[in-house]
């Protein structure tokens, strides 16, 4: 791994003290526990989240061709940490009795991801599929920022948890490079000398927004300090559907608690997105700080 800069990423006391640590939030992706306390309550949380990354591209062709290029694009946890440049992870959320305003903050800059050609589709041509064993190496890279930032209010709370309604927005914005090496060239249908295929690099980035709306929350587990926290929202906008869902299991003491929850977001692009499906799920770790 060349620079890790990543704080530490994807996340009520058992003593008589206990009713001000329960009260401690979550941020959007882990929900929080019910609202009420007087005042003000802040929450940061740096995190770490292990995703395997699933893409699938659509490369523009240069004009001089003039069509696409289909492109999948996987990398696992493994391949995440190994081939990592730089990544920034957190959370943080403020409570005002039961409204509360949350935001998430993910930027990654990964190398070197496996990826396929899955064919080139010249314009108004069938698409010419394009073997693996035609592939003598292919590499992508992929640097990707999501902000997500919603308001919520506490419809339910008890000595059990809570459970919050959250509407807001997500944005999404990234670019990819792919270095390849086929040992096929295609000419091109325009009869101009164009060909694809040798040793090369394409490119190609997207960015898009999305209106979201779901629910976060705490399930509490007595008074041990453990919780259950959950968090789902689903959206649309430029993309014609994103989604998001995570839980696991925490542990809360006065001002700090620590998360270990599975998390996945997805955006569903339209057919003519140069990223039309971008898929990320995995384990994740949250520290949490309450002040």
């Amino acid at each position: 791994m060349k620079r890790f800069v990543t704080a530490a990423v994807l996340a009520a006391l058992i003593t008589p003290g206990a009713s001000c640590g329960a009260r401690a939030q979550q941020p959007a992706s882990l929900g929080q526990t019910a609202a009420g306390s007087p005042g003000w309550t802040f929450n940061v949380a740096p995190y770490l989240w292990l995703p395997s990354v699933n893409a699938t591209l659509n490369y523009n062709l240069p004009s001089a061709l003039n069509g696409r290029l289909p492109t999948d694009l996987s990398a696992g946890p493994g391949d995440i940490l190994s081939h990592l440049n730089f990544a920034t992870m957190v959370a943080a959320d403020a409570q005002y009795g039961r409204f509360s305003l949350l935001t998430d903050f993910i930027y990654l800059n990964v190398s070197a991801t496996n990826s396929h050609f899955r064919s080139i589709d010249f314009a108004g041509l069938p698409s010419l599929p394009i073997s693996g064993a035609a592939e003598l190496g292919n590499s992508t890279s992929l640097n990707a920022k999501i902000w997500t930032l919603a308001a919520g209010y506490t419809l339910l709370q008890g000595e059990w948890g809570n459970v919050d309604a959250i509407a807001g927005f997500r944005y999404f914005g990234g670019s990819t490079t792919t270095n390849y090496d086929l040992g096929i060239t295609i000419a091109g249908p325009r009869c101009n000398g164009a060909t694809f295929g040798g040793s090369g690099s394409i490119s190609g980035s997207a960015s898009f927004w999305n209106g979201i709306g779901g629910f976060r929350g705490r399930v509490l587990v007595g008074g041990s300090g453990l919780f259950i926290p959950y968090y789902f929202d689903i959206g649309a906008g430029d993309s014609a559907l994103t989604w998001q869902i995570a839980s696991g299991l925490g542990y809360q003491t006065g001002w700090a608690g620590v998360s270990l929850t599975y998390r996945h977001l997805s955006f569903d692009q339209r057919s003519n997105a140069v990223m039309k499906n971008v898929s990320m799920g995995g384990p994740m770790i949250m520290i949490n700080f309450t002040f």
